[in-house]
């Protein structure tokens, strides 16, 4: 059984085996055209020939950065047991009171049995209590499914940023997702 709790420590361990990276069948192909009297973005679902393959390598720095999140008491686990199998690592901005995602990821065994919605409704409970306005994530264009599953979430694309990774992004095709779920 699945439990979900309050997430008070992290190792880096914990962190690789959780978010160690994805891979996705298909990307969100964006294209911004801008004119005289219009900017236009456009994302496009598009099935690859070869998947995606995206891996993360944390270190000390993050996992010292995401301890301090911890301590805001807005990040849960969801355990099997005694191993953490899912996460959602948050951070209240109190001054636009919106709460920041910087990790939601489960396991892939755990994947598709209700974990993920599980960890994000109690986020969600968790912010309205503390009467935050909004839970903000961020993602790849080329995590499909990341997007697939924050928007059956109820989160919606608010942003796009082309140079958020590197001033290459958007030559490079990977480009950063703003997803936003408001509820106040």
């Amino acid at each position: 059984m699945i439990e979900i709790r309050t997430l008070m420590q992290l190792s880096l361990t914990d962190l690789k085996n959780v978010a160690g990276g994805y891979t996705s069948n298909s990307i969100y192909a964006v294209t911004c055209v801008e004119k005289d009297d219009r900017i236009v973005f456009d994302l496009q679902l598009i099935t690859r020939i070869k998947p995606y393959v995206k891996q993360w390598n944390y270190d000390g720095a993050v996992l010292q950065r995401y301890q301090q999140i911890l301590r805001e008491n807005f990040s849960l686990g969801a355990y099997d047991g005694q191993v953490l199998v899912g996460m959602i690592i948050a951070e209240p901005h109190k001054w636009n009171r919106s709460l920041w995602v910087w990790e939601f990821h489960v396991t892939e065994p755990h994947r598709n049995k209700g974990i993920g919605k599980q960890l994000m409704e109690h986020t969600i409970k968790q912010a309205k209590r503390t009467e935050l306005r909004t839970i903000i994530c961020e993602t790849q264009n080329t995590n499909a499914p990341a997007i697939q599953v924050y928007r059956k979430l109820g989160f919606r694309v608010e942003g796009i940023d082309l140079s958020y990774y590197s001033n290459n992004d958007y030559s490079h095709g990977e480009i950063a997702i703003f997803m936003k779920h408001r509820f106040l």
